[in-house]
C-alpha cells in the first residue's frame, strides 16, 4: 500500500514539475481510455471467476450497500467542503 501511495506522491511530484510541457498536459484523453480499458479487463477478471459468479447474489448486495455508502459519502464530503471553503459571492 505504502508503494502505491508513494508513486502516486511521485507523479503528482513529477506533474507539478512539469506542468508546464505541453505533451503532459493532453494525457487526460489517454487517462480516461486507459481507466476503461482496466474496467474492461476487471470485468473480464470477475466474469471468469466461477467463485465469483456461483455467489454474486451474495456479493451483489454486499457491493451495492458498499457502493451507495461510499456515493452518499462523496456527496457529504463534498458538500462539506462547498460550504465551508467556497462562500456565497465568489469570496472565499
Amino acid at each position: 500500500m505504502f508503494s502505491i501511495i508513494g508513486f502516486m506522491l511521485t507523479g503528482i511530484a513529477v506533474g507539478y514539475l512539469f506542468r508546464n510541457i505541453a505533451f503532459l498536459q493532453k494525457t487526460e484523453k489517454t487517462i480516461s481510455l486507459t481507466i476503461f480499458l482496466l474496467l474492461f479487463l476487471l470485468g473480464i477478471s470477475v466474469g471468469s471467476n466461477e467463485l465469483i459468479i456461483n455467489n454474486l447474489a451474495t456479493f451483489g448486495w454486499q457491493a451495492a450497500i458498499l457502493a451507495i455508502s461510499a456515493t452518499c459519502g462523496s456527496i457529504l464530503a463534498s458538500w462539506m467542503v462547498l460550504k465551508l471553503f467556497f462562500k456565497k459571492g465568489g469570496k472565499q
